[in-house]
């Protein structure tokens, strides 16, 4: 939601329009920018993440890096779409269902959701 709000002022001052479907580039390169580098610059959280209080961390404890995150992110978002979303509802069962609580994205980077915050190293 802040993204969007974000990005929607930013494309109404550009484009005259708060959000446009056709056209809304702006929004559409800041949400991939944030949702790739955000997570490695911050230790594993977004802005979202920092407010509920969780971040992705690998599965050996270090820090996600920009590898971590693309498998995360296109990789497994690639694997959605192959499935026709079933792997979405899928994982969704598996984030409910499994004690540790990681989905299909986790198991194809390696991490998992943590509430623990980093460590200084």
């Amino acid at each position: 939601m802040i993204i969007f709000l974000v990005t929607g002022i930013i494309s109404y001052f550009l484009y005259g329009v708060f959000y446009n479907s056709d056209k809304n580039y702006p929004s559409d390169i800041l949400r991939f920018f944030y949702t790739l580098l955000l997570p490695v610059l911050w230790s594993g959280y977004t802005i979202g993440r920092k407010m509920v209080g969780n971040r992705i961390v690998r599965m050996d404890g270090k820090k996600v890096g920009i590898g971590t995150i693309l498998l995360r992110v296109i990789v497994a978002g690639i694997a959605y779409a192959l499935t026709l979303g079933i792997g979405l509802i899928v994982s969704a069962f598996m984030v409910g269902i499994r004690e540790d609580q990681r989905a299909i994205n986790d198991f194809i980077a390696q991490t998992y959701v943590t509430t623990n915050p980093p460590t200084k190293n």
